[in-house]
């Protein structure tokens, strides 16, 4: 199939380009490079270097006509939609709407959407989250990829579009950026190999849910190949305390030091877990990776690169 991953220079993003080309798919890429890396994509798949909400993104939906556009292209930070709520909505909401409207007019049959499962639910009822659980983000980045899922829903009964939408859980891997306001892990990494010492906002008790990249990227290719539509969470339905992360890398980067505390971050929740039991029962997908093991191919990859 001819598939056009927007953010495909990303974290995330080139980890979904290269499942689709080990598959056998035809693979566009669409990204600003602003945050993702030219380096991450491969060489078997075109890079077009634009912004989602371009008016010139016409021309590169003309050219490819893909069958299937996977948007993973964001604004990903909550300090940063805090900070900047406009920026956030331009990039997550009018860019996204962009990036449907040009699938609708070049007749695209399938929609991947890459969503948010920790953000949306605010401080949750009960652990794990199941996607049925009320909505009510904590930050603008919350609000506008939940408008982005309505948009999606909006064009599948306006125009007929499939979709599938994913909810990722903290996703943590290969390639993650160490210096940016997202990826715990990797910044957590990158600083212990380094003999600094990273900072832990707030008291180091709050969780998260942490899923490995490769998995992430699977349930992107099982999301491609299942007819009907749906919204699922990519997870592993663990809670894992920030303390308990810190202590995991620092044994494995042998860092010998103990936390740094600093203030907790506004928008940010205490504790979340997501069900991925929806995507189990849909697209039959479960975490294969195990948070140790995970952690363990990290702090190789950051070793070595």
């Amino acid at each position: 199939m001819r598939i056009l991953v927007t953010g495909g220079a990303g974290f995330i993003g080139s980890h979904v380009v290269d499942a689709y080309l080990a598959a056998g798919h035809d693979v566009a890429v669409v990204d600003t490079l602003t945050t993702g890396r030219e380096a991450n994509v491969p060489a078997g798949a075109r890079l077009y270097r634009l912004d989602i909400g371009a008016p010139e993104l016409a021309e590169i939906f003309e050219r490819e006509r893909p069958e299937v556009v996977n948007h993973h292209a964001a604004q990903a930070s909550v300090s940063v939609s805090v900070n900047d709520p406009a920026a956030d909505a331009r990039t997550n909401i009018l860019g996204t709407l962009n990036v449907l409207e040009q699938a609708r007019r070049m007749g695209a049959r399938r929609f991947i959407f890459a969503s948010t499962g920790g953000a949306l639910y605010g401080e949750p009822e009960t652990i794990p989250v199941r996607e049925d659980h009320p909505i009510r983000p904590l930050s603008p980045y919350g609000v506008s990829k939940y408008a982005g899922e309505i948009y999606v829903e909006l064009y599948a009964r306006l125009h007929g579009l499939s979709y599938y939408i994913l909810r990722y859980a903290n996703v943590y891997g290969p390639r993650q950026d160490p210096y940016g306001e997202a990826g715990v892990v990797a910044i957590f990494t990158a600083a212990m190999l380094a003999r600094r010492s990273p900072t832990i906002f707030g008291d180091g008790g709050q969780t998260r849910d942490f899923v490995y990249v490769e998995d992430v990227a699977n349930a992107n290719l099982l999301a491609t190949a299942y007819a009907g539509v749906g919204v699922a969470q990519i997870a592993t339905g663990t809670e894992t305390t920030i303390n308990d992360l810190h202590r995991m890398v620092a044994s494995l980067t042998d860092y010998p030091e103990p936390p740094r505390y600093g203030p907790a971050r506004p928008g940010d929740v205490y504790r979340i877990a997501l069900d991925p039991g929806a995507a189990g029962r849909t697209l039959g997908w479960s975490p294969r990776l195990d948070l140790e093991e995970g952690l363990r191919r990290t702090v190789q990859w950051f070793r070595a690169s």
